[in-house]
Parts: C-alpha cells; structure tokens; sequence
C-alpha cells in the first residue's frame, strides 16, 4: 500500500505570507490527502438509513455494457446529490472532487485511491469526471444517439420523490397540510420552453412545488405560458394516493395555496374527496370590496374614525376628516358567501379580511371548504373562526415560500441551464432530493441543536464543510477532524443519532 500522505512528483511551490516577529509564514500543497467536506460521512449514514441513491438508482434504465462499467449508477447519483448538499452546484467541480478519498468514501468507492481503475490515465481518481456526469444529467434529453446510455425514468422519478416524502412525515400524523407553490425559474439563453412570463418580467419556466412543512413531495418544471394550478389536480392524485397507502384513510389532507389555485376544477376536484380540504388565496374584485365594505366600517370604528367626525362636526368644520389621517391599524373579518359570475359553478364560503394600516384600505379574501365544525377541527384555534383561520393558518403559508428560496439559493434548483426540458426537470429533481436529504438530517440528526432549524446552507457551512485528513491503510480508513471545531459537540451528536438508525439499503458499492 503506498504512502497516501506522500508528495506529488511535481515540484511544489512555496507560498510566503507576511512574517511573524522572527518567523516566516509559508504554505504549499503538500499536505497530502486533505478535504474540506469532512460532514459529507453525515450524508452516507443518512443516505444508509434512507436508501435514496439506491432507490434513485432503480429509477434509471442502465444501457452501459456491464464489463466495462466502473461507476455503478448508485455511486454516480449519490456523488451528484452529496455534491449539491457540499454546495458544488456546477459539474465541473467534479474533475477535482473524483480525486478526494473522502468524498469517494462517503458515496461508497472502496477503491479510495483509484487504484484499480482500467485505464493508466484513470488511475488515482475513484470517482466520475465531469463527463460522465454530463451524460447522466443530458441523457434525459438525448433522443438518438450513443450518449443515452442512461435514461431516466421520469414517472418513477416524480413517484419516488412522494413516496420518499411520503415516508418522512410523521406516521402519527392526524391532520396534514399540503402547500403548492409556484415560483419564477430564470431561462438560460434559447432553451427548450422559453417564453416572456409578463408578471415575472422575463424569460422563464414556472415549476410546481408542494411541500409538506419542510418536506419537499413534488417539482414539476413548466414552461411558464399557463396558470400556477395547472398540473395540480394530476400532482395531488399521487400525492393523495400515497398518503392513503402509508397513512391510512382517516387522516385529513388540507392543500393551502395563493389566489393562483383557487380555480374551480382544483377545488371542486377536492371537495368530492373524502377528508381532502382547501384554503386558497382569492384574488380582490369590486363586488368583494363591496361585500366586505361593513367590516370596514367595524374596523374605522376601532380606530375612532366615528369619534373624529363627531368633533369636526361639533367644531363645525365644513369637511370630514379623511382615512389617511388615521394612525394606527386595525383589523376586522367577514365570514361570507360567494360565488363568481361565471368561473365557479357553485358558492363557497369566503374569508375577508378588513384592515386599515395607517390611512389605507387592505382587503384581503380566502376560499374555502372548511368549515370549523369537523370533528377533526373543534377546539383548535386556527379552525374554530375566520381570524383564525386566516391569521393562525393561511398566513403560515408563507414558510413554504422560504423553503423555495432554500432550495434555489441553496440546492441550486434554478440550475437549469440545459438545452431541453426533460434534462433541466431532472436537475430539477437532483435538487429536491438533496433537499430532502438535508430535511431529513436536519429532522433526524439536528433535533436540540443549535442546528435543529438551521437553513441547508448553514448546515453546509458550519457542520457539513469541516475540514479533513485522510489516510488510507489495508485495515481502515483514517479521518482526522480538527482539534479545534466551533460545531463539534453537534458533529457528534448527529453521528450518535445517526448510527441508531437501521440501515436499510446502504449506499455503496464497489
């Protein structure tokens, strides 16, 4: 077995910094075998326990002739997603990971060194360049040719991604809630999909998202030339599917979104189903602002709008004094029932809320089907009136949409720079499985850290990117941590509760 820590045969270069009192301060590349992603063996014990590169794996048709394959289809697609989780969004950056021992222990490569690779050339580097990366990811949009060796299959993909999700929400869920969502995806040059998205402002795809708390269970990538709903209907069907397999029949799914879903085909697809619900946004229009014109009138009253009038009558002035010069806020709902001119093909009950913000008017409306006296909702708050039901539970909504900016600005899901769809859905999906990943570390490793509700790129910074020495032998693989670590107390916490879980899968191969 030779020296891991030896020196490269290339002459290496010393790097003089700015001295200290008598001594100089000198740095070079010799440092032998050294990573910076010392939390990615935090990935594979959870990847061991999920079984997600397996499962992924089972989703890709292999075309590839076996005796000539070296990188097995599990070790590629944990490699991929692991290198999302570490923040390397770009494929390239796999030229130099293909070379960390580290990382190729963490995606299962016994052969650490690559040693055994066939090709002299390959030799030293255990995992895939940037090539067969490529290959993986375009293979979905190739339709001829010798490079769709690998090709997905995208409804097991999107199956998976609810099954998965599915699996993480707690199994003694009583009531669920299910947030759709879509966002704006910026378009990389002349791609496949393009078109202008005029409230966006540019070239764009419009995904679906649905997330479950944290947990994300659906990306669906859109061209961006139609309504946020569309595809919602066919995307809760499966995810309504697997809730029912797993969960059981009783458990109530509520399926919150913003006035782009409150179309009659998704709501009246949900009210004929059983123990499905729905709290949507509704868009603002005159005969609304018209219907909820008293609780206005309730809300001028709490701010002394009334009191004012008197006055300036009393003290005989000739105008009345105007909204905007009240100060303060004040809020009051309408529980009310509604139905549009033409677009809804029956009435349903409608939440207004009335609010007046420091001289200005702020009607807000929601649509929907609960009604607060199901079993499953009595003596619960956020059910038992209109306040609550706009202000405990619709407005906590908003989370899901952090939980989209987590995934864009951290998971690199906007990355969809490819030629066609089908590839950039793919990446897509990389992304939202990685997601679930670090939700799942984060729900199963993290709880009563510092870390419990951290974002996926604190994780990756303060417990994920821990700097690492690696030294291979014939009986194990050394790694050494250092000795001063700000998040060492979390590091090991999440190990111990890592190793309790049962390993189910695993994730290597060699």
């Amino acid at each position: 077995m030779p020296d891991t820590q030896a020196q490269t045969d290339c002459k290496q270069i010393d790097f003089e910094f700015q001295g200290l009192g008598s001594r100089k301060v000198v740095a070079d590349f010799s440092g032998g075998h050294l990573s910076s992603d010392g939390g990615a063996l935090l990935l594979r014990e959870l990847d061991a326990h999920l079984g997600m590169s397996r499962r992924l794996a089972d989703c890709f048709v292999d075309l590839r002739k076996p005796e000539w394959v070296e990188h097995q289809m599990p070790v590629l697609l944990a490699q991929r997603l692991y290198g999302l989780a570490l923040g390397y969004e770009d494929i390239n950056d796999h030229d130099s990971l293909r070379l960390d021992p580290l990382f190729a222990a963490a995606c299962g490569r016994e052969d650490l060194l690559g040693e055994q690779r066939r090709l002299k050339t390959d030799q030293g580097k255990p995992l895939a360049g940037k090539s067969t990366l490529n290959r993986l990811e375009l293979g979905a949009g190739e339709r001829d040719g010798h490079y769709r060796k690998i090709q997905p299959n995208a409804e097991k993909i999107e199956d998976l991604l609810v099954e998965m999700g599915v699996e993480s929400i707690a199994p003694s869920s009583k009531v669920i809630v299910i947030d759709l969502d879509a966002t704006d995806d910026p378009i990389h040059g002349d791609q496949e999909g393009r078109f202008f998205h005029g409230y966006y402002k540019s070239y764009c795809y419009l995904p679906l998202y649905a997330f479950c708390g944290d947990i994300p269970l659906w990306a669906q990538l859109r061209k961006s030339d139609r309504g946020a709903a569309q595809g919602s209907v066919e995307s809760l069907e499966k995810m309504l599917l697997a809730i029912r397999k797993l969960l059981g029949e009783k458990v109530v799914v509520i399926v919150r979104g913003d006035s782009g879903f409150s179309n009659d085909e998704l709501m009246s697809w949900i009210e004929a189903q059983k123990n499905l619900y729905y709290c949507f946004g509704q868009a603002r229009n005159r005969r609304l602002e018209r219907m909820l014109e008293p609780s206005f009138e309730d809300a001028l009253e709490e701010l002394g709008y009334r009191d004012l009038v008197l006055a300036a009558q009393a003290a005989g002035a000739h105008t009345v004094p105007e909204i905007k010069d009240l100060e303060g806020s004040a809020r009051c709902f309408a529980d009310l029932r509604y139905r549009t001119l033409s677009s809804w093909n029956c009435e349903r009950r409608l939440i207004g809320k009335a609010e007046v913000t420091n001289g200005k008017k702020n009607p807000r409306y929601i649509v929907t089907n609960i009604s607060g006296k199901e079993s499953w909702a009595l003596g619960q708050k956020k059910y038992a009136d209109p306040r609550g039901l706009y202000e405990e539970f619709y407005c906590e909504r908003g989370d899901m949409e952090n939980r989209i900016k987590e995934q864009q600005l951290d998971l690199f899901a906007d990355r969809t720079s490819t030629r066609s769809m089908a590839s950039n859905q793919l990446r897509l999906w990389m992304s939202t499985f990685t997601y679930l990943l670090v939700s799942r570390l984060r729900a199963l490793a993290l709880p009563k850290t510092r870390l419990a509700r951290a974002t996926a790129g604190s994780i990756r910074t303060r417990l994920l990117k821990i700097a690492a020495q690696v030294t291979v032998s014939v009986r194990r693989v050394y790694i050494r941590l250092p000795s001063v670590c700000p998040t060492a107390d979390v590091f090991a916490a999440a190990q111990a509760r890592l190793r309790m879980l049962p390993s189910c899968f695993g994730t290597g191969v060699t």
